[in-house]
């Protein structure tokens, strides 16, 4: 088919596509919670006369399409958690949830280019397959609720990515792309970046002594000063950051205290440490676990460090990012996309896709507002929704025809940081981290372990 043929066949879909972004906008729900989401999707799925593979005890799926004839498999992506952003007016008034980063577009564009793929003449040509994922949990949120999970074998990692992606919801994939919804106003309607930040989850439990805040607070041990001390030192710590590390540290203290008139026992400290690549991650963590010991040690108290892998720094495969460019073009016109070797600080589980096959992750115009905020709102559904149905079509037709010329081409030129997924998931496994930090010996010195 030719693309203005391939164009056509989304078209005929607008409206499903359009009703699926108002009802997953109306119905938030953050990571392994969606199963709001999971039914309508799958409903949709099923209707149109496709076999689904269920994640089962957590949201997601997939499904496979096949041309018939041997090649390559395509995994095109979209995802189905929402944000918490209580301001929010679209929020839901009970959980605060509500799709400020839209990926409620994501979805939408998935049932078009499912039921375009369904269409006669859709894989004319083609030759692999194309795998249709609707994966759960990419916003690194509720980490204590996605731990409860982990901890009691429901999960093994906190992203939905890579959770799947240790399901052996990837294996016999070859290569990756999603399209993610964005907010700017300037430049061509797709941009693809260089790649983005990595991070490592945090939880820092400091614990002290509680005591009377006024009459005795001499015999108390105060785990809110030790934390904000703490919090002090890596601030300090901030300008021995290199540039090109693109280091992150965004503490919050979910724990503060219980009683005004009480010297704080046990507050709770929540963070990322993000950057480039896992050995600046790395080299960053062990600084601020190393000022988190030392801190809660110089007023007495102790810390237990809980540090999970969250995810890997993406690097959009440049080869796959052209294919992708030149299909936005087609069907948005010319210098309407362009790779611009930009570098984003944000984080995304698409990262851990990076690390074993090539991945694409553009960004596409049709928002407003700021990203996670409570005034991000779809502006644009015809970009934001309809136009990544089509341009994702249209990539995957071009990686597949004349005998997959082009995936084979992005596979050739494709380094993986990893030799295996197992290799990769081993990786990943060694930043667990659960250790009390400060340990008294016998002899009254103290012992900082950290790492």
């Amino acid at each position: 088919m030719q693309d203005a043929q391939l164009i056509s066949l989304v078209d005929r879909h607008r409206g499903a596509i359009l009703s699926t972004q108002d009802f997953l906008w109306a119905h938030p729900q953050t990571g392994y919670r969606e199963w709001e989401a999971d039914r309508y999707m799958a409903a949709h799925f099923e209707a149109l006369g496709y076999r689904l593979t269920r994640a089962g005890d957590i949201p997601g799926f997939y499904a496979d399409v096949d041309t018939g004839h041997p090649g390559p498999k395509v995994a095109l992506l979209a995802e189905l958690d929402s944000l918490i952003c209580r301001n929010h007016p679209d929020a839901n008034p009970e959980t605060g949830a509500v799709h400020a980063c839209g990926h409620s577009a994501q979805c939408a564009a998935m049932a078009g280019l499912a039921a375009a793929l369904r269409e006669p003449g859709a894989l004319d040509g083609l030759c692999g397959s194309i795998r249709l994922m609707v994966v759960p949990a990419e916003e690194l949120i509720e980490i204590g609720y996605r731990e409860a999970l982990r901890k009691r074998g429901v999960i093994r990692y906190l992203g939905g990515k890579v959770e799947f992606l240790a399901r052996g919801f990837f294996d016999g994939v070859d290569m990756a792309m999603m399209i993610h919804n964005s907010a700017h106003s300037e430049g061509p309607a797709m941009l693809v970046g260089e790649g983005c930040n990595g991070c490592v989850t945090k939880q820092m439990t400091f614990t002290g002594v509680a005591a009377h805040a006024g009459g005795s607070p001499h015999e108390g041990i105060n785990a809110l000063y030790a934390a904000t001390t703490a919090l002090s030192a890596v601030n300090a710590l901030r300008e021995t950051f290199r540039d090109e590390d693109h280091i992150r540290f965004h503490p919050i203290i979910t724990k503060g205290g219980q009683a005004v008139n009480a010297i704080p026992d046990t507050v709770v400290v929540e963070s990322y440490v993000r950057g480039a690549t896992m050995e600046a991650i790395r080299a960053a963590n062990e600084r601020v676990n190393r000022a988190m010991a030392g801190c809660a040690a110089a007023f007495g108290a102790s810390v237990h460090l809980q540090d999970r892998p969250g995810y890997s720094p993406l690097l959009n495969d440049r080869t796959l990012a052209r294919t992708a460019c030149e299909a936005a073009e087609a069907v948005l016109g010319a210098c309407e996309a362009a790779y611009d070797g930009t570098w984003d600080t944000g984080c995304t589980d698409m990262g851990d896709l990076s690390c074993v096959m090539p991945v694409v992750h553009p960004y596409i115009k049709g928002s407003q507002g700021l990203g996670h905020g409570d005034n991000y709102r779809i502006a644009d559904p015809e970009m934001a929704c309809v136009v990544p149905a089509k341009i994702l079509l249209l990539t995957a037709h071009r990686l597949l025809a004349n005998g997959a010329a082009r995936a084979k081409a992005v596979l050739e030129s494709f380094r993986p940081r990893y030799a295996s997924r197992e290799a990769f998931l081993s990786a990943i496994d060694a930043l667990y981290l659960d250790r009390e930090a400060v340990r008294v010996q016998e002899d009254g010195t103290v012992l900082l372990d950290y790492k």
